[in-house]
């Protein structure tokens, strides 16, 4: 009997016994089916974290927060100087392995942006460099950006997201339209700025289908108030709703119109709020924070009331969290696929008892037990394939019905690496299932078979 003939046959197998053959699939098909499922969500949930990480600005940025003085240093508390425009100027001259800097001052929940009767408080007010556009990794969808003339001579300019302007001009939701409202004047804090830019959109790949499936039925009209974009809680996340509600002016207009006069005693306070940086090559990253550090000690007289947060350690955080949900859904889908496999073990020893005459038949007539063996092995990984075929199939079904029961911000996603896993590894517990039963039957004496009763 040629292999073909041995796959025919165990099929024929499967339809004789169609109800047991299904019960005995039915573990394989919940182990495959939750194995494919779980790696779908564990790849939402990467995919994610990851859109989060690049909204705040990539691998590759660096953040210089301000610390507490070490302790052996306690009494240079007070001599501190903090993050300023020096430090930023020994960076650029003296760090060669940082390709981008970017100082910033921000104005932390007392910025209030109106224009007309609307108010709207942003998330981020910030003063900065044009470089701040490629460190933050943003997207200018109309009008532009200022440039060092605009800082050198402290324009009153901004560039808002699109949660600014659903604010204080309406959303396309509630206008209709697509509202560009630049050459507009705004009020920060009581001082008139224009806008010159707007950035686009920021949202996650999963509103950003949401969108496209929303554009495509037709439009159903609401009494109420219709709520803003990036705010729900199936919408983007934090990081990109903070994206839509920035503010940037540039960092001289900063100093002069609000920071110049709000240090103690209404004494100029020079400090900065932030120092970001880019590596020019993540390969270099720890060289290049110890030329950074090197550089700040100097500046800072040998006081160190500085510290560096990486986004590496973030991009572990996460690999980690990853390895964990893999590692976690991948145990309980081998233990169901096990529990399968020991029914169709049990199964397949019931199916041998049955054929006792028709084994010691076919041995009568010429088959060999390597022949016997091939047979038995061939419908027990038969069974277990077809199992996993189907699994294959609900996973579609369970991955929408957790969806529905359990609603996440990321759109969970099967990869075809899950299925063929689960398609693999359902086919070794079919040979592991069936390698004993096989043995049994091959070991059957002819004489004695044919008079099994």
């Amino acid at each position: 009997m040629n292999f073909f003939n041995t796959i025919v046959v165990g099929f024929k197998e499967i339809w004789a016994h169609k109800s047991r053959s299904l019960l005995t699939m039915l573990g394989i098909i919940l182990g495959v089916a939750s194995l494919v499922a779980m790696a779908a969500l564990v790849k939402g949930m990467e995919n994610g974290m990851k859109e989060t990480m690049i909204a705040m600005g990539g691998a590759d940025k660096v953040l210089t927060d301000e610390q507490d003085v070490p302790p052996e240093q306690e009494h240079l508390a007070n001599e501190a100087p903090g993050r300023t425009m020096q430090d930023v100027i020994a960076l650029r001259n003296g760090a060669p392995l940082l390709r981008l800097i970017s100082p910033e001052m921000s104005m932390h929940n007392n910025a209030v942006m109106t224009h007309g009767e609307k108010t709207v408080v942003p998330s981020e007010l910030v003063g900065a460099w044009p470089s701040v556009l490629d460190m933050n990794l943003h997207t200018i969808q109309y009008g532009r950006f200022f440039n060092d003339i605009d800082d050198e001579n402290a324009r009153s300019v901004c560039v808002i997201g699109t949660g600014i302007r659903d604010e204080l001009f309406g959303s396309p939701e509630k206008t209709g339209r697509e509202i560009v409202p630049l050459g507009e004047i705004v009020n920060i804090n009581g001082q008139p700025f224009t806008i010159i830019g707007m950035f686009t959109e920021y949202m996650s790949e999963q509103d950003r289908k949401e969108r496209e499936l929303a554009k495509m039925k037709p439009q159903e009209r609401h009494a109420g108030p219709t709520r803003m974009r990036g705010w729900g809680p199936k919408n983007g996340g934090w990081a990109f709703r903070r994206k839509n509600l920035t503010v940037i002016i540039p960092l001289n207009t900063m100093w002069v119109k609000f920071k110049s006069a709000a240090g103690a005693n209404n004494i100029p306070d020079p400090r900065l709020s932030d120092i970001d940086l880019k590596v020019a090559d993540m390969k270099l990253l720890e060289p290049a924070l110890q030329q950074a550090r090197n550089v700040l000690m100097m500046t800072h007289r040998g006081i160190e009331d500085f510290q560096f947060r990486t986004q590496e350690n973030q991009v572990e955080n996460i690999n980690q969290q990853i390895r964990n949900a893999r590692m976690s859904g991948g145990i309980i889908a081998a233990i169901s696929l096990i529990v399968g496999g020991i029914g169709i073990m049990n199964i397949m020893f019931a199916s041998i008892n049955e054929r006792i005459r028709e084994i010691g038949l076919c041995k009568a007539i010429g088959a060999t037990g390597f022949d016997i063996f091939m047979q038995i092995l061939v419908e027990s990984v038969v069974i277990a394939i077809v199992g996993a075929l189907a699994g294959v199939v609900a996973s579609y079904g369970l991955v929408q019905l957790l969806g529905i029961l359990a609603p996440t911000q990321n759109t969970p996603q099967i990869t075809p690496e899950a299925m063929l896993v689960g398609v693999l590894f359902s086919a070794a517990v079919g040979i592991a299932a069936g390698l004993f039963p096989a043995l049994k039957a091959a070991k059957f004496d002819p004489i004695q078979a044919l008079r099994y009763e």
